[in-house]
C-alpha cells in the first residue's frame, strides 16, 4: 500500500514537472513575448526572463527589438537627366511596437524590403546623376523619410538609410573621365596663363628700370657671358652692342703732327681733303674692336683650358 502510494506521487510529480516544462518559456533579453490564447491576443507583453504559458491553449510568439540591418539590393532606373545606373542601399530599422509588428503586417521584414525597393527606385527617377555621385546625404534623408512614412503603422522605426553603390555604364564613365581630364587642362592652361601675365608685368617693370639706367643691361650682359662660360663651352657667342660702335664713330681723331701724306704732297692746300685719311679714321675703330674681341675670345679660352 506504501509503495503504491509512493509510486503514485512519484508519477504527479513527473507529471507536473512535465507540465511546468511545457507551460515555461524563456524570453531573452533583446526580445518580446506575444502570448495568443485560442488565437486570441492577450494585452500583456511579456517581457524578458520566465514565462508560464498554458499547454495546449496559449501560445508564445518571440518578437526581437535588435537593430536590423536589411541589404537593399541593387535596382536599375533612369536618372532625370536620362542616365542609366544601378543602385543599392541598406537599411537600419528596429521594432519599437511588437503587437503592430505582428498583428497589423504578415512579414513586416519582407515589407520593409519592398517598400525601400520602391523608394529607392523612385529617388533615382526624381535625382540627376550629380546628386547620387555627390549629393547623397539628401537623398538618404529623403529615402529613409520614404520608407519611413508607412512603417510607422507597422511599429518599425528606420533608423537610417544609406545609398552604398552607383554602378555607372562604361561609356558614362568614359565620358565623366575625359570631363574631369578637361577640367585639370582648363585648369592648368588658367594658371599657365596667370603666371606669363605675371612675368611680363615684372619684365615691363624691369625693362622700364633699365631703359632709366643704360648701365644696367651692360651688367645684366656681363651676368649673361658669365652664366655661359661656366658651363665649359669651347665656342662662346658675345652680343656685341651696336651702340659701341657709334660711340667709337663719333670720337675725335687722335692729336699730333699732320700725316706723312700731307708731307708727301706739298702742292695740297691745307683745308683739302687727303685721300685715304677718311676711310683710315673710318677703319680704325673696326680694327680696334676686332683686336679687342681677339683678346676677349683668347682669355676665355685661357680661362677655359686652366678650368
Amino acid at each position: 500500500m506504501v509503495m503504491a502510494i509512493i509510486e503514485a506521487l512519484i508519477v504527479a510529480a513527473g507529471l507536473g514537472a512535465a507540465g511546468v516544462a511545457s507551460s515555461a518559456r524563456i524570453v531573452k533579453q533583446y526580445e518580446r513575448g506575444l502570448v495568443f490564447r485560442f488565437g486570441r491576443l492577450l494585452n500583456e507583453v511579456r517581457g524578458p526572463g520566465l514565462a508560464v504559458i498554458t499547454p495546449a491553449i496559449d501560445r508564445l510568439r518571440r518578437v526581437n527589438m535588435q537593430i536590423v540591418t536589411l541589404p537593399v539590393p541593387a535596382q536599375d532606373g533612369i536618372t532625370r537627366d536620362n542616365v542609366t545606373v544601378k543602385v543599392d542601399a541598406v537599411v537600419y530599422f528596429n521594432v519599437v511596437d511588437p503587437v503592430r509588428a505582428i498583428v497589423n503586417v504578415q512579414d513586416y521584414r519582407f515589407a520593409v524590403l519592398q517598400v525601400a525597393q520602391t523608394s529607392l527606385r523612385s529617388i533615382i527617377g526624381k535625382s540627376d546623376l550629380d546628386d547620387l555621385l555627390g549629393n547623397r546625404e539628401r537623398l538618404n534623408q529623403g529615402l529613409e523619410l520614404m520608407i519611413d512614412s508607412p512603417a510607422l503603422g507597422w511599429g518599425i522605426h528606420i533608423d537610417r538609410v544609406e545609398i552604398k553603390d552607383v554602378s555607372l555604364p562604361e561609356s558614362m564613365k568614359r565620358s565623366i573621365a575625359r570631363q574631369a581630364e578637361a577640367e585639370r587642362e582648363r585648369r592648368a592652361r588658367i594658371i599657365t596663363a596667370d603666371g606669363e601675365l605675371q612675368a611680363s608685368n615684372k619684365l615691363a617693370q624691369a625693362a622700364a628700370v633699365m631703359s632709366d639706367t643704360p648701365t644696367a643691361l651692360q651688367l645684366r650682359l656681363l651676368e649673361t657671358v658669365v652664366e655661359v662660360a661656366a658651363e665649359k663651352n669651347s665656342t662662346l657667342v658675345l652680343p656685341f652692342p651696336v651702340e659701341l660702335l657709334r660711340f667709337l664713330e663719333s670720337s675725335p681723331p687722335e692729336r699730333g703732327g699732320a700725316p706723312a701724306d700731307t708731307k708727301a704732297r706739298p702742292d695740297a692746300s691745307p683745308g683739302a681733303p687727303i685721300p685715304g685719311e677718311s676711310a683710315a679714321i673710318e677703319q680704325s675703330p673696326l680694327r680696334d674692336l676686332e683686336a679687342a674681341r681677339q683678346s676677349g675670345k683668347q682669355r676665355v679660352n685661357a680661362e677655359q683650358s686652366s678650368s
